[in-house]
C-alpha cells in the first residue's frame, strides 16, 4: 500500500474553498502581493491575510516580506502529492471501467431462430 503524508489533509482543505484555488491560480503565474491576490475579489485584506494562512498551513504558498509588502509564492510540492494520491484512484476507477466495458460487450441476446421457453 503507499504511504501518503499527513498533508494531503491540508491541501484538500485548502483547495476545497474557490477563493483559495483562485489565489493559487494567479499565484501559478508568479508572485503576487497579498493586495494583488485580494483584488478580484470582495473581500477585506484580513480575510485575504485568513486565506493564505490556510495556503501557508498547507504548504501551497510561501511568503515573504520586503519592506512593508507581503508577497507570496506558489509551493507546488504539496499539489505533486495530492495529484498522485488522486492518480491511484484514477488507475483504480480506470480499470473498473474496462472491465464494464469488456462485460458490455459481449453479446447477451439469445439467437433469433431458438424458440422461447414459455
Amino acid at each position: 500500500m503507499i504511504e501518503y503524508p499527513s498533508s494531503l489533509d491540508g491541501v484538500f482543505h485548502a483547495l476545497s474553498d474557490p477563493t483559495r484555488r483562485a489565489m493559487l491560480a494567479a499565484l501559478a503565474a508568479g508572485e503576487r502581493s497579498v493586495g494583488e491576490l485580494a483584488a478580484p475579489f470582495a473581500i477585506s485584506l484580513a480575510a485575504t491575510s485568513k486565506h493564505i494562512k490556510t495556503l501557508e498551513r498547507a504548504g501551497l504558498v510561501k511568503r515573504t516580506v520586503r519592506g512593508r509588502t507581503h508577497l507570496c509564492a506558489l509551493e507546488p510540492t504539496p499539489l505533486a502529492e495530492a495529484d498522485a494520491w488522486l492518480r491511484d484512484y484514477a488507475k483504480f476507477w480506470t480499470a473498473r471501467l474496462d472491465a464494464l466495458e469488456t462485460l458490455l460487450a459481449i453479446d447477451p441476446t439469445p439467437d433469433a431462430e431458438q424458440p422461447h421457453e414459455p
